[in-house]
């Protein structure tokens, strides 16, 4: 593609953000593996700023053309794992699926992050090994018919939901994350079991405390 190299990498512009950060802000900054954390006070919430670099799929690309590639972005942690994220088919993929689903599949992500935090109160380890993203992308490869059953009664709809989830915990190799790229196991091989612990607890959850 006639690309040349830059003298610049991820871990020194993840010094540079961190040090006008602190320049910045002068106190409440903290970093992270993945992340430098901004403490919020009383006229700005909590930030995460995740620093990373454009990355390019030109896998599907055969015609040697630099513009035909699939955009994401490159994380480096400081653990040294190369992490590469999707957040634009990420945004454009929840859009549709909530247009698809009658605008249920936000209100059932929101419904499984809040019992989730219900969850880690009482103690469930499950509900401490997934993270929002992962909730989301579970729920994302849900049928939209799963969806459409009960429209109207959203107890009823996260019922059929969190059903699928239980019966089809033996296919999540076959699922994907919500950018629809990425299998749902391809940064974390432990992942799947612990979705399916999740699943397990969750579905427990729903039908006898809930």
């Amino acid at each position: 593609y006639g690309f040349t190299d830059s003298s610049d990498n991820l871990p020194a512009f993840k010094n540079d953000v961190e040090a006008l950060l602190r320049r910045k802000f002068s106190y409440g900054v903290t970093r992270h593996n993945k992340s430098i954390e901004v403490k919020g006070n009383t006229y700005r919430v909590d930030a995460d700023t995740v620093p990373c670099g454009r990355f390019r799929d030109y896998r599907l690309d055969t015609g040697r053309n630099s513009s035909n590639y699939t955009p994401g972005i490159r994380i480096q942690p400081d653990d040294g794992n190369i992490i590469i994220n999707y957040p634009e088919q990420h945004i454009a993929n929840g859009i549709q699926k909530n247009k698809d689903t009658g605008y249920l599949f936000k209100k059932m992500v929101r419904i499984a992050k809040n019992i989730r935090s219900i969850m880690e109160e009482q103690n469930y380890q499950s509900a401490k090994g997934v993270s929002s993203f992962v909730i989301e992308s579970l729920l994302w490869n849900v049928p939209e018919d799963v969806y459409k059953k009960y429209p109207s009664i959203y107890r009823y709809s996260f019922d059929e939901v969190i059903r699928y989830l239980y019966e089809n915990k033996d296919r999540l190799a076959l699922f994907h994350e919500i950018n629809g790229i990425k299998y749902l196991n391809a940064d974390d091989i432990s992942r799947l079991d612990k979705c399916r612990s999740f699943i397990d607890d969750l579905h427990h959850f729903f039908e006898y405390d809930i």
